[in-house]
């Protein structure tokens, strides 16, 4: 008998078979028990803006509110566009400059341009 797959949102391994799905007690994620058989491998992660458009490196991007930069008296403006954007893994997904500063950010602050 094969173990469940890790939880593809909180990624702990306290999951369990219900019938064909998967369910993480955890966070409460259900998920297709054949879309985890699909996968196989690796999976690339899908970095989304604000209005669910998928984002790739070397896009451009424009902040959609104004943002506090955390130790520092810097204020982004809403609309200040960041050009040739990298995706990166962790808390904060995609690393750009506005205005000479080099920044993560997270992807929910940004669209695409």
């Amino acid at each position: 008998m094969s173990t469940p797959p890790a939880c593809p949102q909180c990624t702990l391994e306290n999951t369990y078979a219900d019938g064909a799905q998967y369910i993480c007690p955890d966070c409460g994620f259900e998920w297709a028990a054949e879309a985890a058989s699909d996968e196989g491998g690796e999976t690339a992660k899908v970095v989304r803006d604000a209005n669910g458009q998928p984002l790739a490196d070397g896009d451009s991007v424009i902040l959609i509110k104004d943002l506090k930069v955390k130790g520092s008296s810097i204020t982004l403006k809403k609309g200040s566009k960041a050009k040739g954007i990298r995706i990166v893994d962790g808390d904060h997904d995609v690393d750009c400059k506005i205005d000479g500063v080099s920044l993560m950010l997270k992807s929910e602050f940004l669209k695409k341009a």
